[in-house]
């Protein structure tokens, strides 16, 4: 007997802004992807005021599914794909994103999508804001900072809820919306359209933008579910569990409050509630936030339906000397490295065993359904004589991570819904906007430099991860 369900949805996740290309094609306006210049692994991504030109912005033509999709989704067939992840460009829809109409071209690229999928039996899982939102509403409105952004984005999910109620099932709302918890420019950049000034407070302006996100979500969530009642609408976190770095009292107290201030986004969005703790917290800080008590009746009755997660790393933190009461130290919490882990060529710890503590975690505290919708292996594939991939070391994490999933299903009674491997196939980095940092499974002849014929081929992986969606997970030599 299989530990998945004969319904468990084996896939491969992508963004739009990440392969699409075509950033300019079929009115699409310019979103806060095309504004990112290329970095690696020492060069961070540049925010440019606007398009410069001369600069790279790798997001323009990504990998050119936009023109290759009807290929790509054939050889994702191939694959064996059960359901394929991505997100809709909010700027195909609406291009600046305050517009009284939607734009019919973006909505058409996405039938034409969704059709080809379902053409091979691939459900599409539909993020609606995946760091992509316009770069219109950053400039003039000062991005999430603003509570009129919450009536945009209602507008765009309604739209697409309503245009793809027969198509898309299964959605999220914002990607990784905790990722701005970090307080770094780039998180809170992505997530919500935000270059926070020198006088201002990173910290109340992340609070305030992301309680507009979570009231924006829940509208979605209520506006969804009264659109198609069968609609499956999560939430989507960035999962990093963070131990203590000993069996200090003070480290361990230290790691929940990380826990929690990183993962408050679930309690409002899976329990529809602010924590007591960070209740106070606000008090203490004098924040003096702009959440009404509609707000909170909204996100009482907008709770989601599933967790969707990504899951690439654990943290270790100690806690320092002059911790204070509240054990909130924001940019400055001591992270040390795991003496028992190995480390990617990025520097990211690997931790199967903290994909089976994460949806522990997760399964207690919210009693939900699961979704991994990002795990993956960064690399720097080779090509041998012959021009192929032998990329073992892949293979190795996605298996160790699957039979970590196993043992939460069978051993824990972990609810999960299904599993989608991060960038199956080659694209930008998010982080870096490189190509060089591959997680795919498909490879796709580019560069860092933007040099390449775009042509795919299949790593060694491929035929692995096929015989895993087809013995559903027994079969994973």
């Amino acid at each position: 007997m299989s530990t998945f369900s004969k319904d468990f949805l084996w896939g491969g996740a992508v963004a739009a802004h990440q392969l699409e290309g075509g950033w300019q094609a079929g009115g699409k306006g310019v979103s806060l992807a095309d504004v990112m210049t290329a970095g690696d692994n020492e060069t961070p991504r540049e925010i440019t005021d606007g398009i410069i030109p001369g600069k790279n912005y790798p997001n323009h033509e990504a990998i050119d599914f936009y023109g290759h999709y009807k290929d790509d989704v054939k050889l994702f067939a191939e694959l064996g794909l059960k359901c394929f992840r991505t997100s809709i460009a909010w700027t195909r829809i609406f291009p600046n994103g305050d517009e009284d109409e939607p734009n019919e071209a973006g909505l058409k690229f996405y039938d034409d999508l969704f059709d080809e999928l379902l053409k091979y039996n691939i459900e599409p899982v539909i993020t609606l804001s995946h760091f992509e939102m316009p770069y219109h509403l950053v400039t003039e409105y000062g991005g999430w900072r603003n509570r009129k952004l919450i009536d945009f984005f209602v507008k765009f999910a309604k739209v697409v809820f309503k245009r793809y109620q027969n198509k898309v099932k299964y959605w999220m709302t914002f990607n990784e919306i905790n990722n701005q918890t970090g307080l770094n420019k780039w998180g809170l950049f992505t997530n919500s359209g935000i270059l926070v000034q020198p006088d201002e407070d990173a910290e109340k302006v992340m609070y305030q933008a992301g309680h507009y996100e979570a009231v924006a979500s829940a509208l979605a969530v209520q506006i969804g579910h009264q659109i198609n009642p069968k609609f499956q609408i999560g939430c989507m976190l960035a999962m990093g569990p963070t131990y203590a770095a000993t069996t200090s009292p003070k480290d361990a107290m230290k790691a929940e409050r990380a826990m929690q201030a990183n993962y408050w986004f679930g309690d409002v969005q899976c329990k529809g509630r602010y924590p007591g703790w960070l209740k106070r917290y606000f008090e203490r800080k004098n924040f003096d936030l702009d959440i009404t008590l509609e707000d909170l009746d909204v996100i009482k009755a907008g709770t989601v339906d599933y967790i969707g997660f990504s899951y690439y790393a654990s943290h270790v933190i100690k806690a320092d000397d002059n911790e204070p009461e509240d054990y909130m130290t924001p940019l400055h919490n001591h992270e040390v490295k795991n003496p028992a882990l190995e480390r990617s060529d990025w520097g990211w710890e690997i931790d199967p065993v903290g994909l089976r503590y994460s949806m522990n975690w997760f399964s207690d505290r919210y009693d939900l359904p699961l979704f991994i919708v990002e795990n993956g292996f960064g690399a720097f594939d080779k090509k041998d004589e012959n021009g192929q991939i032998h990329d073992d070391y892949r293979m190795d994490y996605l298996r160790r991570h699957i039979e970590q999933m196993k043992l939460a299903v069978d051993v824990d009674g972990v609810d999960l819904m299904g599993y989608t491997p991060w960038g199956f196939i080659d694209l930008v980095s998010a982080g870096t906007g490189q190509m060089d940092k591959r997680y795919g499974m498909i490879y796709v002849d580019k560069n860092d430099a933007g040099e390449g014929t775009l042509k795919r081929g299949k790593k060694d992986s491929f035929a692995w991860y096929h015989q895993v969606i087809e013995s559903n997970g027994e079969n994973l030599a």
